[in-house]
C-alpha cells in the first residue's frame, strides 16, 4: 500500500476510482471528484505564484467552493484557515493578525469586504479557478511535503478574547479519516448531511471521511434548521443516510416532532458531538428511528476532532447520562486526579488528558497557551511525551466506559459545595415538556440560573420538580423561561450570551 503523505493522496486515490461521482453538493450545484481536483489544481497553481508555505485564509460562504478552496490551498503547499463570513470584522482582524496570511480567497460577493492592512491579499475565487494548471510546479511542491506538515488551522469560537488557532497535520487527518471509515462503515454509498460550519472541527469528519470513502457530502442549508419542513425535504430529496450533528440540531427535530410527521426516509447512522446530548431527546430519536445506529463522539479541536466514542448498545432512562465510551484506535486517554495520579476505579472524577496520533501540532503563534495545554505526560519524565490537557472532567462507570461530568471551568463552588452544573442540566432535561435548557452561574451574585424552553412547564413547576430531584444547594436560584435559548455559530447553546444577559450586556 502506498504511504499517504497528504490529504491530496487521499483525494486523488478516490478520484481515480470515482472521478465522475458527485463529491460535494450544496443547494446550488454539485461537483464531481474530477471537478474538485481540476479546479483545486488550477487555484493551487495560481496561489503558487504568491507562496508555497504559510497560511491562506478562506473567506467564502459555506458552499462547494469553500471545500474546493481547502484542497487548492493544500496543492499550493500552504495550509488553510476557514473564516466565518458572518463573524464581526474585529475578530476577523485578530485571526488575520495571528496568521499573517499569504492570501485571502474570497467569493465574488465578498470582494468589497475591507480587510484593512491585508486588503491587498484578496484573491477572487472565480479568477483563481481559471488559471492554467502547472503540473510541474505542483509536483515540485508535493515532493517537498511531509505528513507532519500542517493542513489547516481552526480558530476557537467565542465573542471575546484572543482566538486560538489549532493547527493540525496531514497525518492526523488521514489516520482519523481511516478510523472513521472502519468504525462506522463509511463507504462510497454513504451520503452525509453536513450541518456543522467548516470552521468547526466536527466538519473534519464529514469532509475527510467523504473523500476517503468516495462518498458524497450534501451541505444542508442553514435556514433548514429554522424552517424544519425544508430540512425533511432536503434530507429525503438528497437521500441522506448519515449525519454528524451537534445535539442542539438533533433537539430541533425532536422539538417539532419531525420524525413522526415526515421522517427521514434514508437515514441509517446518527452521530453526534460538540455538547451533551439530552437523553430524553435522544430517546425520542431512538423510538421514532429505531433501526438507525447512534453514536456519541467526544473530543476537542486539539485532537483533530474526537478521541472517544460510544455506539449505543443498550437503553437509557431519560435522566441517565449517555457515556462517551472508549478511545479510538491509536489514541489513549489518562484520567488524572489533582495529585497527578492515574484514576482507574469507577466513579472517581478526574481530568481527561489525550495522547496519540490525533493530537494537533498545537496553537499557531501562541506559545503561552500552548505551554498550558500541550504538556509533558504527568505520569513520567523519562522521555518527552506531549499530551493534551483538556480541562474536561470525567469518570469511569461500572461498565468501564468513560462518562463526561463537565468542563473543569463549569464546576462551581456554591454555598460551600462543589457543584457540577451539568448534573443540574441532566436532571432538568429529563423533565417532561422541557425542550431545551442551560444552567449557568452568576458569579457576581452567587446564583445558579436555569434557562429553559417549554410549552408545558413554567418556572414554579420546574422549581418543585428540581427540589424533589436535587439537594437544596443545587436547586437554581433563578429559573427563567425563554422562547428560544440562543445558539452560537457552531449550532451549540450559547452560554456566553446567557451569561451576558445576567450582566445586562446581551447583544440582543
Amino acid at each position: 500500500m502506498k504511504w499517504m503523505i497528504s490529504i491530496l493522496d487521499l483525494l486523488e486515490e478516490t478520484q481515480n476510482k470515482y472521478g465522475h461521482k458527485v463529491a460535494f453538493s450544496d443547494f446550488k450545484r454539485g461537483v464531481t471528484y474530477d471537478e474538485v481536483v481540476t479546479t483545486a489544481k488550477a487555484i493551487g497553481t495560481a496561489l503558487h505564484n504568491h507562496a508555497t508555505k504559510g497560511a491562506v485564509a478562506v473567506y467564502i460562504p459555506k458552499s462547494v467552493e469553500t471545500l474546493i478552496a481547502f484542497f487548492s490551498i493544500a496543492y499550493s503547499g500552504c495550509f488553510y484557515v476557514p473564516i466565518d463570513t458572518d463573524m464581526p470584522m474585529d475578530r476577523v482582524q485578530l485571526i488575520l493578525d495571528t496568521i499573517s496570511p499569504k492570501a485571502i480567497i474570497v467569493s465574488e460577493e465578498s470582494m468589497d469586504v475591507n480587510f484593512g492592512k491585508y486588503n491587498h491579499l484578496k484573491r477572487n475565487y472565480s479568477e483563481l479557478s481559471s488559471a492554467t494548471i502547472n503540473e510541474n510546479a505542483l509536483q515540485s511542491i508535493r515532493k517537498g511535503m511531509i505528513d507532519t506538515d500542517p493542513v489547516y488551522a481552526l480558530f476557537t469560537s467565542g465573542s471575546t478574547g484572543i482566538p486560538k488557532g489549532v493547527i493540525v497535520s496531514h497525518r492526523s487527518v488521514i489516520i482519523y479519516a481511516h478510523w472513521i471509515l472502519e468504525t462506522f462503515d463509511i463507504t462510497s454509498e454513504t451520503i452525509f448531511g453536513n450541518q456543522t460550519p467548516f470552521y468547526f472541527s466536527m466538519s473534519v469528519l464529514d469532509i475527510y471521511a467523504t473523500i476517503a470513502a468516495g462518498a458524497t457530502l450534501q451541505i444542508i442549508p442553514k435556514r433548514a434548521f429554522t424552517f424544519v419542513a425544508e430540512l425533511a425535504d432536503f434530507m429525503n430529496e438528497r437521500k441522506v443516510n448519515t449525519i454528524y450533528w451537534v445535539p442542539s440540531a438533533l433537539c430541533i427535530v425532536s422539538k417539532f416532532k419531525l420524525l413522526e410527521k415526515i421522517g427521514f426516509k434514508y437515514l441509517k447512522k446518527v452521530l453526534f458531538a460538540g455538547e451533551v446530548m439530552p437523553t430524553k431527546q435522544l430517546n425520542y430519536w431512538r423510538k421514532n428511528l429505531p433501526n438507525a445506529m447512534y453514536a456519541n463522539l467526544f473530543g476537542p479541536t486539539e485532537i483533530t476532532d474526537i478521541g472517544i466514542y460510544y455506539i449505543l448498545d443498550r437503553e437509557f432512562a431519560d435522566d441517565e447520562p449517555i457515556p462517551i465510551g472508549k478511545t479510538c484506535d491509536n489514541m489513549s486517554v489518562l484520567v488524572i486526579d489533582d495529585n497527578n495520579h492515574l484514576i482507574t476505579k469507577p466513579n472517581t472524577v478526574g481530568e481527561l488528558y489525550y495522547r496519540g496520533s490525533y493530537l494537533a501540532l498545537g496553537y499557531y503563534r501562541n506559545p503561552k497557551k500552548m505551554a498550558e495545554a500541550f504538556v509533558q505526560n504527568p505520569l513520567h519524565n523519562d522521555y518527552p511525551e506531549t499530551v493534551y490537557k483538556s480541562g474536561d472532567l470525567v469518570k469511569y462507570n461500572e461498565y468501564g466506559e468513560l462518562v463526561y461530568i463537565s468542563r473543569k471551568d463549569f464546576q462551581i463552588k456554591h454555598m460551600g459545595y462543589r457543584i457540577e452544573l451539568g448534573e443540574v442540566e441532566t436532571v432538568l432535561n429529563a423533565m417532561d415538556g422541557i425542550e431545551r435548557c442551560a444552567v449557568v452561574f452568576d458569579r457576581k451574585n452567587d446564583n445558579i440560573v436555569a434557562y429553559f424552553e417549554s410549552k408545558k412547564q413554567d418556572s414554579s413547576t420546574i422549581e418543585t420538580y428540581l427540589r424533589e430531584k436535587l439537594p437544596v444547594y443545587m436547586v437554581p436560584n433563578k429559573i427563567i423561561k425563554e422562547r428560544n435559548i440562543p445558539i452560537n455559530e457552531n449550532g451549540k447553546i450559547d452560554r456566553k450570551e446567557l451569561e451576558k444577559r445576567l450582566m445586562g450586556k446581551s447583544s440582543v
